[in-house]
């Protein structure tokens, strides 16, 4: 609050200029409007001269800023006289308080601190900060950054007002609670604990390098302001809103006594009292406001008269307080009795003299004593003080040479005219005194308007006493209680009262906020001895009266049948008490003391002049106009609009995200300015909802809530509810109502229609859902009757459309699509695109398309709750538009281009995971596209992989690679590749895919068999070419061969099995195919294997006992061993063939992939190794072997059963009955030849030994 003295230390040209201003606006308020501009073009008149014959366009011009001139002073002055209103409103508030239980609005972000977020953000995904976080976290952020922050849809949300940090963080959030749940679980860190890092990271980003501390500091500092507001702070909030500048505000605030309660109560009860008589003039008049029906009129009388009695038990309900600067704001209760207080019959109740008995402080300081002169220096003083009637106090000792104290002394009385008697001790000295000597006394009689500083007062003292001048200083002061609201001496002479002209003591008491009295006291009396209730009685100036005596300036208080006549000594002492009791009557004429008269007739000016100089001021200044203008005269429905409107530009305006809700200091405000003024609560919802929705159609973000309360409350007004006591609807009301009712529905409807834009990623949270809400109850006829949810959703059915419409719209001038859309343009350079570029833009367009879905899933999908369907129906619609460029763009496709199946994988895999979605148009038309295409590639690829079989079969080298040969790698991998390419297509049509699937399997069985009988041809070929002889080493093309076997077996599993039916036998088929071929090439290896046997053994039949040729060798032997050293006979066949047998078996162990078939071809292999040897020795049953055939023979059956055991022979294979017919003949035939040539054999015995080389 300004210091009244401050607009004195202004210029005088700043004075000056206010003085022009004020001067305009005073001349202009005396006139018409039609004489308005005639008045401004005089006043141009004086100025330098003007042309004698103006051009038509300069006349214009003229006239045209005459107009702008007179529409800023009409504005000026309205606004000038809307915040007079305002001022009284918040100084005295009587009706309504600061709510407390509003939601705290948060900061809103602008476009600086948006590109200040995004460049921390893009900082931290750089590695340019020292926040550390993992991958997880990163790959969050990013995604946060580029959908959200980077969001065309963010930026206009800030732009319009509507956006603060918490949205930011609650979009962050709800984001990473569907990753942190997506996560696998870790033992020892729940996901909870993820969570809060994640968010403390993110705060961390946010912030940046700012100082917490001091933005912790701000942000309470805003918080407290945003809750509660002091009356300064108030005022300083409608100067802002209303334009008023400081000087205005000052002399406003000077000149209405804002800081004065009692003044500020008597205006309360001067508009009340005018409304209860503009309504009684209204009633007697029958100027009725048109209403919907006729027996409205007598009810809105009784209304007007009910909201005054609500408003006067309101006031009366206030504790009667000083006020002034430090006045609080009081906690009100509204009355809840339907029965209103009716003040009007006070008159009746008889105020007893108990009923304004006062309470006084007094405080009475002892300061010194002067003149003591007849005590001894050392001889000790005191002082005792009382108020008559009351307790004694004394004072501390002191010495006769320095009787000083400075001691206060506390007392409470109900005289208003109490006596105080001071008096003066001193100790008695003698032995038989009983009381201390008295050296004098002093007796006061003080009220409340006596001086409060020390005085010197002299004292009475004994007689005989020394000291004649004794003098004691002293103060006293008299507080003056709340109910009294000024005192002082006059005299009186009533007809029922104060029948004697007489001076008196007179106290203006208030009993409560409507009931005062005129009371006179006597001495050290608590009870007045008279006194008059002011209600009714009007207080006024007169002219003194001759016949009485005392008493210098006069004035009167007048009621019918009564007149009290009262008289001061002083002109200021009787401006004063008609002040206060002016307030005290209520009346609605103000004094003027007959000299101001004068002084106004002789300047021929209407405007009133205080007597004080901040008045004086004010009319300087041309506020007197607005100052003492009635409220009662104006239209403040008018007003009021004006007021909100005001408001609200300044609250949509500030730094709060408010999305419309006013702050609590202007709730309040507002809330006592309606009260107060008596403006319909069907009005101001009106006139707030038609500026909610200019504003939410120009851009500004509002919260439904706000529209539904207000449209709720109108409603049920006008269909006869009640909702704020008032039953009388009129006309008007009900016209503006229809017409905001249709207005909000097409805006509710463009919204929805809108809701990505209008909602961007679900902000404001739950705006959506309330604004279907909203709509539901916008749709309905009347309050009772619920419309049918049929008609709703219709009503969505149709915005949804729209929406679909409106998203692909935007999201293809986002994509930049239309440069390669046949459908979005005609022109030769359009169609020339070339379908690989067109084909890309559409699955980028697809990929934004299926992002779109998503986020309306997510942010949007619980708005549309109580429809499914219709999102369903809505993101059809949406393909649908899709469609076109997607056709578009295929057909554009050369044939038998296979480009385009990654646009079916993507649309399908967000298709098929969605119920309502899955299956539906637009996927049983995407389906109904690629279906030709995905058999014509299967049909394509099958005879590629027959010809790629083909051939390369034929031009096989057979080289090892991977775990078969060339071909048989790549016929697996394209035959897995095909499957696992349809298998990716997730075909949704189960029929289709079992179908594509059946043929797959299939096809994999049949190129697979082709590949095993060419194979086993092939090996059949090569193995005969191989030699017979030891010298027989197993090619690696014959193990590759044999691996492409045991590939083709492993691949059966899984390129042909289906589970039961006929595909489950034709893999039976194949399998059993590939085994009878395996078993067909292990035959053939063991044959050949045998075939090396044979001739080993052929060469043995040489030393047949009984031949020529065996003859021959045994005696060259003998002959020869005479002389030299002989080596042993058959040693080199024996090695020979044990080597050959243990080299195959290392090739076909190292080279053949399949232990099982290995350890069948050994077992096939020893078993018919054997059985060749027992029947070439069963054929020589009845001979006895030579010498050089049963040492080779023992050492290659010997070497034959030792080398397959090491290969992993089973024991029941190596010891079969073959084995042991053999080990018993050759066991016999060696213990023959032991007999008859111990030295014969060598050292070699079918015995077990190590001793045996090799």
């Amino acid at each position: 609050m300004l210091d009244p003295s401050s607009s004195e230390e202004e210029s005088e040209e700043v004075l000056e200029e206010e003085r022009r201003e004020v001067l305009v606006v005073a001349n202009s308020s005396q006139r018409s409007h039609p004489a308005a501009p005639r008045e401004l073009g005089r006043q141009g008149d004086g100025g330098a001269a003007r042309p004698a014959s103006p051009s038509p366009s300069v006349r214009s011009e003229g006239r045209e800023e005459q107009e702008r001139l007179q529409r800023e002073e009409s504005d000026k002055r309205l606004r000038l006289q809307l915040y007079t209103f305002i001022a009284r409103c918040i100084a005295y508030p009587f009706n309504a308080k600061q709510p407390t239980d509003m939601a705290r609005r948060q900061q809103k972000l602008n476009k600086q601190q948006l590109q200040v977020v995004k460049e921390r953000f893009q900082a931290f995904l750089n590695g340019e900060t020292q926040i550390v976080a993992d991958e997880a976290f990163c790959n969050a952020v990013r995604s946060y950054y580029e959908v959200f922050l980077k969001s065309d849809r963010v930026a206009r949300m800030v732009h319009s007002g509507g956006c603060s940090a918490s949205d930011f963080r609650d979009v962050f959030k709800k984001n990473i609670e569907k990753r942190v749940r997506s996560l696998p679980e870790i033992d020892g860190l729940s996901k909870e604990t993820v969570l809060s890092s994640w968010i403390a990271k993110y705060d961390a980003i946010y912030r940046g390098e700012e100082d917490l501390y001091k933005q912790s500091n701000r942000m309470a500092l805003s918080a407290v302001s945003e809750l509660i507001l002091s009356k300064e702070q108030l005022y300083e909030m409608f100067q802002q809103i209303l334009s008023i500048k400081k000087l205005e505000h000052q002399l406003i605030y000077n000149a209405c006594q804002l800081d004065n309660a009692d003044e500020q109560a008597a205006q309360i009860r001067r508009e009340l009292d005018g409304r209860l008589q503009q309504a009684d003039q209204m009633a007697k008049e029958r100027k009725y406001p048109k209403f919907v029906a006729k027996e409205m009129e007598q009810m809105y009388i009784e209304e007007l008269r009910s909201s005054v009695n609500l408003l006067m038990a309101n006031l009366e309900s206030l504790p009667v307080s000083k006020g002034g600067p430090e006045y609080k704001l009081q906690k009100l209760k509204r009355s809840q009795n339907c029965a209103f207080l009716d003040i009007g019959d006070e008159n009746d109740v008889q105020l007893s003299k108990s009923d304004v008995v006062l309470s006084f402080t007094l405080e009475i300081v002892i300061m010194e004593v002067q003149g003591l002169k007849s005590l001894a220096p050392n001889r000790i003083v005191y002082c005792t003080m009382e108020v008559e009637g009351g307790e004694k106090l004394q004072t501390d000792q002191a010495e006769a040479s320095r009787p000083q104290w400075g001691t206060q002394g506390d007392f409470t009385t109900t005289h208003p005219r109490p006596v105080i008697k001071v008096k003066l001790f001193t100790e008695s000295t003698g032995v038989l005194a009983l009381e201390d000597k008295e050296l004098g006394r002093v007796v006061l009689y003080p009220t409340s308007n006596s001086s409060k500083s020390p005085e010197l007062h002299k004292m009475v003292v004994p007689k005989n006493s020394q000291d004649s001048d004794l003098r004691i200083k002293l103060a006293v002061r008299m507080d003056k209680p709340p109910h009294m609201k000024h005192c002082g001496y006059l005299y009186a002479l009533g007809q029922k009262v104060w029948k004697r002209w007489k001076k008196r003591y007179f106290v203006l008491v208030q009993v409560s906020q409507y009931t005062f009295a005129m009371c006179s006291y006597r001495e050290k009396k608590s009870e007045p001895q008279e006194l008059m209730q002011l209600e009714g009685y009007t207080v006024d100036y007169t002219a003194p009266h001759s016949g009485l005596q005392g008493g210098q300036m006069f004035f009167n208080a007048v009621k019918e049948g009564d007149t009290v006549i009262f008289a001061s000594d002083d002109e200021q002492d009787r401006i004063l008490w008609v002040q206060a009791m002016y307030r005290a009557t209520g009346q609605s004429y103000k004094p003027i003391p007959a000299s101001q008269a004068q002084k106004m007739n002789s300047k021929g000016s209407n405007i009133h002049i205080d007597l004080t100089q901040t008045a004086d001021r004010a009319q300087k200044h041309g506020m007197d106009e607005f100052i003492s203008a009635n409220p009662c005269k104006f239209d403040h429905a008018t007003l009021f609009r004006v007021l909100q409107r005001q408001t609200l530009d300044h609250r949509l305006n500030d730094s709060y995200s408010c999305l419309g809700w006013f702050s609590p200091g202007q709730v309040f405000v507002l809330d006592e300015y309606c009260a107060r003024y008596g403006v319909r609560g069907c009005h101001r919802h009106l006139c707030y909802l038609n500026e909610l929705m200019e504003h939410s159609e120009n851009g500004a973000v509002i919260d439904p809530t706000l529209l539904h309360y207000s449209f709720a409350f109108c409603a049920s007004h006008v269909h006869g509810n009640r909702p704020d006591g008032i039953g009388t609807v009129t006309i008007e009301e009900k016209e503006r109502f229809e017409d905001i009712k249709e207005r909000l529905a097409s805006l509710l409807e463009n919204q929805i229609s809108h809701f990505r834009y209008c909602f961007p990623f679900g902000r404001p949270e739950g705006a959506l859902k309330a604004t279907l809400s909203l709509l539901e109850r916008v749709l309905m006829k009347d309050i009772a009757t619920p419309i049918p949810a049929e008609d709703v959703k219709k009503v969505v059915r149709k915005c949804l459309e729209k929406a679909a419409l409106i998203n692909y719209t935007r999201l293809t001038d986002y994509a930049k699509i239309e440069g390669y859309s046949c459908v979005s343009s005609t022109t030769d350079t359009l169609n020339q695109a070339p379908p690989s570029v067109k084909l890309e833009e559409v699955i980028h367009l697809a990929e934004l398309c299926i992002e779109v879905l998503q986020q309306n899933e997510e942010h949007h999908s619980e708005a549309f709750a109580w429809w499914p369907d219709l999102l369903a129906e809505h993101a059809e619609k949406f393909w649908s538009l899709f469609t076109v460029d997607m056709d578009s763009a295929l057909e554009a496709q050369p044939p038998d281009s296979w480009d385009s199946f990654p646009l079916f994988q993507l649309l399908n895999n967000f298709l098929r995971n969605d119920s309502l979605l899955c299956n539906g148009k637009f996927h049983k038309h995407l389906q109904e596209i690629f279906v030709p295409l995905v058999i014509r590639y299967i049909d394509l690829m099958e005879s590629s992989i027959a010809q790629s079989l083909h051939r390369g079969l034929e031009q096989e080298s057979w080289q090892p690679v991977n775990n078969g040969s060339a071909t048989s790698e790549d016929l697996f991998w394209k035959l897995d590749a095909l499957q696992m390419f349809v298998f990716d297509l997730h075909w949704p049509e189960p029929e289709f895919a079992h179908h594509l699937e059946q043929r797959l399997k299939l096809m994999a069985g049949d190129m697979i068999e082709a590949c095993v009988k060419r194979t086993r041809i092939a090996f059949e070929l090569k193995l005969q070419k191989t030699s017979k002889s030891t010298d027989l080493r197993i090619p690696s093309s014959v193990c590759t061969m044999f691996n492409v076997l045991v590939d083709a077996k492993k691949q059966t599993a899984k390129l042909c099995i289906l589970d039961g039916g006929q595909e489950q036998q034709y893999h039976s088929k194949i399998d059993d195919l590939i085994e009878e071929t395996v078993k067909e090439v292990i035959s053939l290896l063991v044959s050949k294997f045998i075939a090396v046997l044979e001739s080993v053994l052929s060469k043995l039949s040489r030393y047949d006992e009984g031949t020529f040729f065996s003859s021959i060798l045994s005696f060259t032997v003998k002959a020869a061993a005479k002389y030299v050293d002989v080596p042993k006979p058959g040693m080199d066949l024996a090695d020979t063939y044990i080597m050959f047998v243990r080299q195959n078996q290392d090739i076909l162990r190292d080279k053949i992939n399949e232990e099982m078939y290995i350890e069948r071809l050994f077992d096939q292999w020893y078993s018919s190794s054997m059985k060749v040897i027992c029947m070439w020795l069963a054929d020589r049953l009845d001979l006895q072997l030579h010498i050089y055939q049963l040492k080779t023979l023992i050492r290659i059956v010997k070497k034959t059963y030792r080398d397959f055991r090491l290969q992993g022979v089973l024991e029941g294979t190596l010891n079969s009955k073959t084995y042991d017919t053999i080990h018993s003949r050759l066991t016999v035939e060696e213990a023959t030849v032991s007999v008859s040539d111990g030295s014969g054999l060598q050292g070699i015995t079918m015995k077990d030994s190590d001793e045996e080389e090799g």
